[in-house]
């Protein structure tokens, strides 16, 4: 029986990656893809369904799949909105129970801390944007077999603490919270493993044009967007997760 997984999209990609990956359901089923062929799975193995959550609010039953994957976005994880508060209740949901497991990136890393219960809100030590370092602990040297990983960010919200129930894997020094395992029940990480040189540079454009990115911080980030990045790794080991192969 293939594995289930099903992708909840976040958010609506900009022009040039929606054109070429229809979503992020898009990028993500291209990332999931590598990440098997990365460790002998056969994409065929992969039984991937993609729900809009934020405008539909669409939400899979969990009878019908094995694990969420909780996509990035540029909303923020600690508004009070109704599409939001209804993400955070189903996460809520699939951590009551032991079957179905959980994989949260980004946006999607801050609503499963926030449905633990801890704080996520905007950071005062300013914006990870493109390739960058992140330091691990034991335990994310064991699962990425690594002693840092390089991986796209794109965010200015932090998860503040970690919730007392998970093991911590990883910190940098703009953001201490950079992943957290349960065992056979969560993964999360920060960072984006699904973005690539392209995405990245589409996204540091519009925000550097929108003045959401100074000078600086967009001509440093533009300066690392090219740089290798372990993206595939990551999902390797998100796959591992799902199948108790780590």
């Amino acid at each position: 029986m293939p594995l289930r997984i099903a992708i909840l999209e976040c958010d609506t990609p900009l022009t040039n990656t929606r054109t070429k990956y229809g979503g992020y359901g898009g990028v993500f089923t291209t990332l999931l893809n590598a990440g098997s062929k990365s460790i002998g799975l056969d994409r065929h193995e992969l039984d991937i369904s993609t729900w809009e959550v934020v405008d539909k609010q669409e939400y899979p039953s969990l009878e019908d799949v094995d694990a969420v994957l909780i996509t990035g976005s540029r909303h923020n994880s600690f508004d009070d909105v109704p599409w939001i508060n209804r993400l955070v209740e189903f996460t809520q949901q699939v951590l009551a129970q032991d079957r179905v497991r959980i994989i949260g990136v980004c946006f999607g890393h801050q609503i499963v801390g926030r449905a633990m219960g801890v704080k996520v809100g905007r950071s005062d030590r300013g914006w990870e944007a493109s390739v960058c370092k992140m330091d691990l602990t034991a335990k994310g040297k064991e699962l990425f077999g690594k002693d840092k990983l390089r991986i796209h960010q794109m965010h200015k919200d932090i998860v503040f603490t970690y919730p007392p129930e998970v093991e911590p894997l990883g910190s940098s020094p703009r953001c201490e919270v950079q992943g957290m395992l349960i065992p056979k029940r969560v993964i999360t990480i920060q960072g984006h493993p699904e973005f690539n040189v392209e995405i990245v540079t589409e996204l540091l454009e519009a925000r550097h044009k929108q003045g959401i990115f100074d000078d600086k911080t967009y001509e440093d980030a533009m300066h690392r967007v090219g740089r290798e990045q372990d993206g595939v790794l990551v999902s390797g080991v998100f796959l591992k997760f799902l199948l108790d192969r780590l």
